[in-house]
């Protein structure tokens, strides 16, 4: 269904999201027993305030009343992926070069797993850095991947309490 009209709430988000200096993660539908839900997950370096969800959610909703192309009575929800946010789309890997990634894949020996920092996004792999060994992981092998947070080093805080 939401093919149909995929494109132009894209459209409308990028520039949204231009004007408040986010980027557009994804968008996402699901249908609920109120009826269709809208998803769209915002990111920026450094995190998605709610205020930022809110705002954005009140400048798509207005314009996409007054473009009025879904047909049928729908939720609009705004949201960040969050710390861990599963890996899909090429982008999504580019925007999670140097973070901790969890990736699950299939070889020759069968199901693989691995969590490393991601080091290179190429046209055809990515490539892994667990521990000091690199690994190149065919993207047509990935069953799973997502970023890892691994929580703020203890032992930084203790220091700005005195």
């Amino acid at each position: 269904m939401m093919e149909h009209y995929r494109p132009q709430i894209e459209e409308i988000a990028k520039k949204i999201c231009q004007e408040m200096h986010l980027a557009l993660y994804d968008i996402d539908e699901k249908i609920s027993q109120k009826g269709r839900i809208i998803i769209v997950y915002l990111t920026k370096i450094g995190g998605v305030s709610l205020g930022e969800c809110a705002q954005f959610s009140r400048k798509l909703a207005d314009e996409l009343d007054m473009f009025d192309f879904i047909a049928d009575r729908y939720y609009l929800e705004v949201s960040s992926p969050g710390l861990e946010r599963p890996l899909k789309l090429k982008m999504h890997y580019m925007s999670a070069i140097t973070e901790k990634v969890s990736v699950q894949w299939q070889d020759d020996t069968g199901k693989q797993s691995t969590m490393g920092t991601l080091l290179e996004v190429n046209p055809d792999t990515i490539v892994l850095d667990d521990l000091g060994t690199t690994i190149e992981i065919p993207f047509s092998t990935i069953s799973r991947a997502k970023t890892v947070y691994m929580g703020i080093p203890r032992g930084r805080e203790e220091e700005d309490e005195s």
